[in-house]
């Protein structure tokens, strides 16, 4: 597999990364450790380089199943994951004091059984805590060899540049998609002028472009998709005309839709890695496949016109976890 550079700073990594969240956390109950290694193997020997986890995937087994299967091949890799969100009573929140970071990294360094985090992000942004503050303390991390580089999640350009301009950036993780195109707007002209990498989360909408989810489609209990308001089910019927779009671009060069809403995204910019998940061999095989998925440079521009002119309904989250998209 290619390789892409995240921003002036950061990783060269595969082009394609893998998130390891599903795995263990959000979507029911954790898959087997055996099948979850051999997949985390699988990819990496089909080229996969940069995997993706954070403390509170779990919380805490994410990490440890990450560190566990990549041991093997710790100096052939990269492994990203995150502080700032704390899980007290089984309820999360956000503390992104420096006292806490530096608690969290020496736990994710024990979890994943290395010395070093070759990038580190803020998962989501303190208002309490200054980002500054933050910028300052992973400074001090990467001077003393804890971590590599350093990222953002879910940040807005003012945020950004704040943090940019006490130490620079590597990345800037946050969700990105034919579903969910804002970033295009928001942070993309900063991240190009600034040399910012750029990781979509979700970049197959939570798995709703893969056309594998349908209005029949029902999700467990502990689920996270059950709380998201675009899978209410008057959102989601009225969302399928997008999928049906990309099943129809699918057929016409024989690939998946899931191929094609990947490829997409890799064809905005050269410095965006997104990192699908999931827990099937089948699917990883799937998504891989994307990188060999062409547009001619008319053609995506008149898909992204296309795109632009299908409305997409309901938000990306409800409640408090909206409030955590910070500007």
């Amino acid at each position: 597999m290619q390789k892409r550079k995240l921003g002036a700073c950061g990783p060269t990594v595969s082009t394609l990364g893998l998130g390891c969240m599903g795995m263990s956390h959000g979507y029911g109950p954790a898959a087997p450790e055996t099948e979850s290694m051999n997949l985390i193997a699988l990819a990496y020997e089909l080229g996969v380089t940069f995997f993706d986890t954070a403390e509170c995937y779990g919380p805490y087994t994410n990490e440890t199943l990450v560190g566990k299967a990549l041991k093997p091949i710790r100096d052939k890799v990269v492994i990203a994951t995150k502080c700032g969100i704390q899980i007290e009573n089984g309820v999360q929140k956000l503390d992104a004091r420096p006292d806490i970071i530096r608690r969290s990294v020496e736990g994710s360094l024990k979890r994943l059984q290395t010395d070093r985090i070759d990038l580190y992000y803020l998962h989501r942004i303190d208002p309490k805590v200054p980002v500054e503050e933050v910028a300052l303390v992973m400074r001090d991390l990467i001077a003393e060899g804890k971590i590599l580089t350093w990222g953002l999640s879910e940040a807005g350009p003012k945020t950004i540049a704040r943090a940019q301009a006490v130490t620079p950036l590597a990345a800037l993780q946050s969700e990105y998609s034919m579903m969910w195109r804002e970033p295009e707007k928001t942070v993309f002209p900063l991240l190009e002028a600034e040399g910012i990498g750029f990781v979509p989360f979700s970049p197959l909408g939570k798995g709703f472009l893969t056309g594998k989810i349908d209005t029949a489609t029902t999700f467990a209990a502990d689920d996270f998709r059950r709380s998201v308001p675009r899978f209410e089910p008057e959102n989601l019927e009225a969302n399928l005309a997008l999928v049906r779009f990309i099943e129809t671009l699918a057929a016409t060069k024989s690939k998946t839709p899931a191929q094609i809403a990947l490829a997409w995204v890799l064809a905005q910019k050269d410095w965006i890695v997104p990192i699908p998940g999931t827990r099937r061999i089948d699917r990883l095989r799937e998504n891989l496949g994307a990188v060999t998925v062409e547009f001619a440079p008319d053609e995506l521009a008149e898909l992204n016109t296309r795109l632009a002119a299908i409305p997409v309904q309901g938000d990306r989250y409800k409640g408090e976890y909206a409030k955590r998209v910070a500007e």
